[in-house]
């Protein structure tokens, strides 16, 4: 055992305010702390950790579970400039590196040998398709069937809430049923796949983590009896696999989950609501701490979002009012403007206007609910050649769904167009570009002898036997739809061609291989509106290829001095002196899509994120009209409609 260690002394009275003071010094025992937004959790954290080695507590009887190897890393660092204490005694990372350090050790009781690798993501989805492949060899080759990309993401949702992937395809994906009882088998195999070859996958390590201390009662006790106290930080963001995991190593009640369940807005990925919810429930005798004073907002700032999340009556016990300390400044502004374009204009006009009083671009961002909501604003920020980063993805006409179904469209427009014709026809399997390449010239030259279009000619027996087998169902469709969109092209608008294209093979296409593919859907929707402003389809194409080669002329990096445009998703845990919130209307914020699905309660989380976002200044905005997607009159979002009017100032901007 290490050698027993002195931190330094502290003054923990003096260095906290009463409410953190009241949270680090808690009794060891179960602890659960609400910590609301910019109240200072890292640092009730941090000194929780000094306060236990203040009482004897030792470095290595000290678990601290983070959600980020960074968090760890940070704070790790923060407690050893605070105490002296090196970060390399503590037991301290994210749930999976602890899970891979314990299997390491005591892998062998389960089968695991300890030499076993990890695999990541990409590898994992290989091995997932060479097992599909040999369980069912013309499964991946059937275009209704998805690609082993969301396979791997059922059965990885399955696994970290501990459900069925029948389940999980019953309730996520009800358009798979036909495969309730494949997709089971192909994870069983997958699993024995893995086993074999003594690999692991990053659901593994906390699977195996957990079927390690329940199968082996000895090693399970140790566990317990070694961590005098387990940390768990951004508790509300836990899966249901990973609250049994603390569940099970806390079994002797030592446990301080530390969270805000008004910020629980990762449930669509696993987090499960009800592990905070219900935390006093598995750990009686729960202590719990409320730290509300704010360090980072104005008090109208702060005022606005203790309305917002007042309407939120999920968890009334757990109610939390933000208090402010800095001084007032103005109230939040919701501004209504005629459509998107004007709402970026809006945003381009004040932007400068903080310039102008003293503001740097990096002091600014933008944060939307959706990454289309953000589409003009990009465009207008090209032609105005102010530099931008998107810290949430890549800029909207650089993204891979738009490019793929941009492609179609350019082809259909211009059948000499071999790069384009490449770039969707390589998605099929087995066709690389120079299989793309041999196919089109083919086309043509059976279309020059026979006197028809390349599209005609593309559905040629000539043609199609020579497309690899896999692909050839995929290539009629293909096919079809490029002659659809040929027949249109000079009697139907630009935003029918996105439609046509939307609805023809790339739609399918996209389903079957990306779990989010409904927010890839909205995107290229949001084409449609875009395409309404022009007359011609040369004109909408041409204006297309000059953004995207705007808006990739204009790569900034992040420690440039640049307007930061994200999705409130990516900014949560970040602070900026002003905060524009973007797309404020029913059916963008909350999206169409919760409101049917009744998941407004986690797009209020979802809101209250972005407000608190904002130390100075808060802009709210909306569209009274949308043309991202089919024509729409938009209201404003419920969710500052059923705030008092007090709360916020109201701008509404003129007709362009």
């Amino acid at each position: 055992m290490d050698t027993l260690l002195q931190p330094k002394a502290i003054n923990f009275k003096d260095e906290l305010n009463e409410e953190q003071y009241n949270a680090v010094t808690a009794p060891i025992g179960p602890a659960l702390v609400l910590a609301g937004a910019g109240s200072g959790k890292t640092r009730t954290l941090t000194y929780r950790v000094a306060w236990l080695l203040s009482q004897g507590v030792q470095p290595w009887e000290i678990l601290l579970l983070t959600f980020t190897n960074k968090a760890a890393r940070e704070m790790l660092e923060r407690v050893e400039n605070l105490t002296g204490v090196p970060a390399y005694k503590f037991w301290g990372g994210t749930f999976h590196h602890i899970g891979q350090k314990v299997l390491r050790f005591q892998g062998d009781r389960i089968g695991l040998e300890r030499n076993f690798n990890i695999v990541d993501a990409g590898e994992a989805e290989s091995l997932l398709g060479e097992v599909i492949r040999d369980a069912d060899p013309g499964f991946l080759k059937d275009k209704n069937n998805p690609k082993a990309r969301v396979v791997s993401d059922i059965i990885s949702y399955a696994r970290n809430t501990c459900s069925s992937c029948a389940e999980v395809v019953k309730e996520k994906y009800p358009y798979y049923n036909h495969l309730i009882e494949k997709i089971p088998l192909f994870h069983e195999k997958y699993q024995e796949r893995k086993r074999k070859q003594q690999v692991l996958d990053y659901d593994d390590l906390l699977e195996c983590f957990l079927q390690l201390l329940e199968e082996n009662e000895d090693i399970a006790q140790a566990y317990q009896e070694r961590f005098k106290s387990i940390l768990v930080d951004e508790y509300q963001d836990t899966n249901l696999l990973q609250a049994k995991i603390i569940d099970t190593l806390g079994v002797k009640h030592r446990v301080m989950a530390v969270g805000d369940d008004a910020q629980c807005i990762y449930t669509w990925r696993g987090a499960d609501f009800e592990n905070i919810s219900t935390f006093p429930e598995r750990h009686p005798g729960t202590l719990i701490y409320k730290i509300e004073t704010n360090y980072r907002s104005t008090p109208e700032i702060l005022n606005f979002a203790n309305g917002v999340i007042d309407q939120d009556v999920t968890n009334e016990s757990y109610k939390k009012i933000l208090k402010a300390v800095r001084r007032g400044k103005q109230k939040p502004y919701f501004v209504a403007t005629v459509d998107t374009r004007q709402q970026a204009q809006f945003i381009l006009k004040r932007v400068q206007g903080l310039l102008d009083e003293g503001y740097r671009l990096s002091d600014i961002a933008v944060l939307y609910r959706a990454h289309f909501h953000a589409m003009d604003l990009q465009m207008e920020l090209s032609k105005q050649g102010l530099p931008y980063q998107i810290t949430s993805g890549v800029r909207f006409f650089e993204q891979a769904h738009v490019k793929d179904l941009v492609s179609l469209l350019r082809f259909a427009s211009n059948p000499l167009d071999e790069v384009s014709f490449i770039r969707f026809s390589s998605m099929l399997p087995k066709v690389g570009a120079r299989t793309a390449a041999k196919l089109l010239k083919l086309a043509r030259d059976l279309a020059k002898d026979e006197k028809v279009s390349v599209f005609k000619a593309l559905e040629n027996d000539k043609v199609t036997k020579k497309v690899p087998e896999v692909a050839k169902e995929a290539w009629i469709d293909i096919v079809y739809t490029l002659q659809d969109l040929y027949d249109g092209m000079g009697s139907i608008a630009p935003e029918k061609a996105v439609e046509l294209a939307i609805n023809g093979w790339y739609g399918d296409y996209i389903r079957n291989l990306y779990t989010n593919w409904r927010s890839r859907v909205d995107d290229l929707e949001s084409l449609q509106g875009f395409a309404s402003r022009y007359d011609e389809m040369t004109e909408f194409l041409s204006q297309l290829m000059l953004l995207s080669s705007e808006t990739s002329d204009r790569s900034v990096e992040l420690s440039e001095d640049c307007l930061r445009l994200t999705t409130i998703h990516q900014a949560k845990g970040l602070e900026f002196p002003v905060v524009f919130l973007i797309g404020v209307a029913d059916n963008l914020f909350p999206l169409k899509r919760a409101i049917e699905e009744g998941n407004v309660d986690e797009e209020r989380r979802l809101f209250y994120v972005g407000v608190t976002r904002a130390k100075d200044e808060l802009y709210m905005s909306y569209p009274r009209v949308t043309t991202q997607g089919p024509p729409e009159l938009l209201k404003p979002s419920r969710f500052v409609a059923e705030m008092p009017k007090d709360t916020y100032e109201s701008l509404y901007m003129g007709e362009r």
